[in-house]
């Protein structure tokens, strides 16, 4: 199965969005990943449908991974889907109709995700993996970057594997060379990395290393 890189665009320089989305496709990965907070589903706020039309208009041919860590996603979804989203990752959590909402994003054009916290078992995900592209799994608490890792998350990713073999899953928090190559063994086959590559005077040796790491 493939595996792809996302830099997240929480850990960039918000005074230089866009060279820190260019740099971001000049290292060679995969996708942007870019996650929206409301602050009553998480402790922080963060960007909204324009910065998604940012990204598009920087870097067109860079996909765009847009996590919503929303409360009422289902408010939002057309928003995000006409300013450029390709996947839209929506929470188990949220206070919605998933298996509704996620038919919507399809609708859309875009791929539909469901997301799972660290404190949610992972096994009230089986009713939607047939409506979902890709399942995500938090291995921080969301809400802010540069957390630690939570390894007892890895448990989820090695259940989602046994149930879908062929299906995209992500882990997201604490993403770094030591961590990565962890969640893919447990099975994750796309890795959220924020902080780690952001902070890297060379994004792309980063990223051509976390690729090597992963076999």
């Amino acid at each position: 199965m493939k595996t792809e890189i996302l830099p997240s665009l929480l850990a960039a320089d918000y005074g230089h969005l866009a060279d820190d989305i260019l740099r971001a496709q000049a290292s060679g990965a995969e996708a942007l990943h870019i996650d929206i907070m409301d602050p009553t589903f998480v402790p922080n706020m963060s960007f909204g449908p324009d910065i998604v039309a940012l990204c598009r208009k920087v870097a067109p041919d860079f996909y765009r991974n847009v996590h919503l860590m929303m409360n009422r996603p289902d408010l939002y979804l057309e928003a995000f889907a006409k300013a450029g989203a390709q996947t839209i990752q929506i929470h188990i959590e949220a206070d919605c109709d998933l298996h509704v909402e996620l038919k919507r994003i399809r609708a859309l054009g875009c791929k539909a995700a469901v997301v799972l916290n660290p404190e949610t078992p992972v096994e009230i995900l089986y009713p939607y993996l047939d409506e979902v592209d890709e399942a995500l799994v938090m291995t921080v608490h969301p809400g802010y970057g540069g957390q630690k890792f939570i390894a007892e998350c890895l448990p989820k990713v090695t259940w989602l594997r046994a149930q879908r073999p062929a299906l995209d899953i992500m882990i997201d928090g604490g993403g770094n060379a030591e961590t990565i190559p962890l969640a893919y063994k447990a099975g994750a086959n796309q890795f959220v990395a924020g902080s780690y590559l952001y902070k890297q005077a060379d994004m792309k040796a980063a990223v051509t290393a976390l690729k090597a790491s992963l076999s």
